[in-house]
């Protein structure tokens, strides 16, 4: 990158010269390697009545700064909040304070002082010394508050963080989802695990992978798109209950809703169905709700939303005919199936299957109804490659999806451990490859030779956890709740 250049009566420049100068006087501040502070901005704040006249020693950043001639205010934030300090040429030599009035906003500092309250009632440290610690040699935004242009937000997410408070409260609320989740499972005996991010096949789920490889197997391998398939190995293996918290990949397009890597929690129960981890994906979503909220009752986008279990089921054939008019168990071929549906207005591919046509009608027709939690049950065979027939009716799946805000929050089923059956749909996956959908899953014959050892039945279950994180902190975009979204590079 070519070096910048700056106007040399620019912020930028003298900065730069103030740092020119601390070099010169030997005090550079990039060569501090610690600071010893004693306590946090929120201890002092929450515990004046001890700390009134006691000295302390605080390290942040500096947020604002006022000069009135001998006496100087400004605010120093740290990870836990911010407080004032108060400096004044009868504190500090005429020499110190002339160095604490050169510090800009934005300079990490150190500050040594007491505690006392200001005749406004605001508490304040009182600078008895301080120490320069990083120059800041950019400085923030003035108005960042106003700033219109998301996209710098995103790119420069350091900045958002300095300057706005509630993004950093965003991902503090995002750690403490992950950390609920965890902490449930665990309590419901489950054990953490870790599956491989890269794998000679890219299976688990109908999605486009991304591609890399590596030079000294002299062989292609894919970034994961879904771990499943490793977990349910273990489930084979005796691991009667796993889960990963970790990141997929998706060589698919990117919207408000979707991000190429996202996170994703999956867990797999032995000896369990569908039925059961719909009431695991009920109790992760509302106790979330609940420890970060402190209500099953939220608001999202203005809309309120009641996530208190049990949530209704609905079967996808009952839901494209209450919202499309399309009555698909009285449709018996995919070619009348795609002939209704495109009359309808529908826009459906010309191989579509009777399952995938149902699909399309229930994405396009339902989805943006489905406001308050609830469970779309049913999914045919043809669109559910890994799910276990629903007994009863071998066209269908037990296989679930939550639905809040119109958008899908998780997927689940009974896991299909029949290895006969699980050549077959994967043999018919590979056709709809070759046909021209990049999507179909790929054959995976050592997955069939794991099932052939016996997968006890067991049902899974897979959260995206960026999505539950915008709900639950009215987060309008995915990009919001991911620290470094993908973007593309600017010219």
């Amino acid at each position: 990158m070519a070096e910048e250049t700056f106007d040399p009566g620019s912020e930028l420049a003298v900065r730069r010269r103030k740092l020119q100068e601390l070099k010169r006087r030997g005090e550079d501040p990039f060569k501090i390697d610690r600071f010893d502070f004693t306590h946090r901005a929120a201890q002092i704040q929450a515990e004046f009545d001890n700390l009134e006249g006691q000295p302390v020693v605080i390290a942040g950043r500096l947020m604002s700064k006022r000069t009135h001639g001998k006496v100087s205010f400004a605010h120093v934030r740290d990870s836990s909040g911010e407080i004032q300090i108060y400096a004044s040429v009868n504190d500090l030599d005429e020499e110190q304070y002339e160095r604490f009035k050169d510090l800009d906003v934005g300079d990490i500092i150190g500050v040594n002082g007491q505690v006392f309250k200001t005749r406004r009632g605001e508490i304040t440290v009182k600078i008895t010394s301080h120490t320069l610690l990083a120059k800041a040699l950019r400085p923030l935004p003035a108005k960042w508050h106003g700033l219109k242009d998301m996209d710098l937000r995103y790119r420069r997410r350091y900045v958002d963080l300095i300057a706005n408070p509630e993004v950093r409260q965003v991902f503090v609320t995002r750690s403490r989802i992950i950390q609920f989740m965890r902490d449930y499972l665990t309590k419901e005996g489950f054990l953490e695990v870790e599956t491989p991010m890269l794998s000679p096949i890219a299976g688990g789920a109908n999605a486009r992978p991304f591609v890399t490889y590596h030079n000294a197997l002299d062989m292609q391998l894919y970034l994961r798109i879904a771990p499943e398939l490793y977990l349910k190995r273990l489930i084979v293996g005796g691991f009667e209950k796993v889960f990963e918290i970790n990141r997929n990949f998706r060589n698919e397009g990117i919207s408000t809703k979707h991000n190429p890597e996202y996170t994703a929690m999956e867990c797999y129960q032995a000896f369990a169905n569908a039925d059961d981890v719909m009431r695991i994906t009920e109790e992760i979503i509302s106790g979330a709700a609940e420890k970060v909220t402190g209500s099953m009752e939220i608001t999202y986008q203005g809309v309120e939303l009641d996530l208190t279990p049990p949530w209704p089921r609905v079967t996808m054939l009952d839901a494209v005919k209450k919202y499309s008019g399309i009555d698909f168990s009285t449709i018996k071929t995919a070619e009348e199936a795609r002939r209704v549906a495109q009359q309808q207005g529908f826009d459906i591919p010309d191989r579509a299957g009777w399952g995938q046509v149902l699909a399309e009608v229930f994405d396009a027709a339902v989805e943006p109804n489905l406001i308050q939690p609830v469970f779309i049950v049913d999914y045919p065979v043809d669109i559910s490659p890994l799910s276990k027939r629903k007994p009863g009716d071998p066209e269908f799946t037990a296989r679930f999806e939550p639905f809040i805000f119109g958008r899908e929050m998780a997927n689940g089923f009974s896991e299909l451990n029949d290895p006969t059956d699980q050549r077959e749909r994967f043999e018919e996956q590979v056709r709809q490859k070759e046909a021209g959908d990049d999507e179909a899953h790929p054959l995976d014959e050592d997955y069939i030779l794991a099932l052939e050892y016996g997968l006890p039945p067991t049902g899974g279950l897979g959260i995206g956890i960026d999505r539950l994180v915008m709900l639950l902190t009215d987060s309008a975009s995915i990009k919001d709740v991911i620290l470094f979204p993908t973007m593309k590079p600017k010219d």
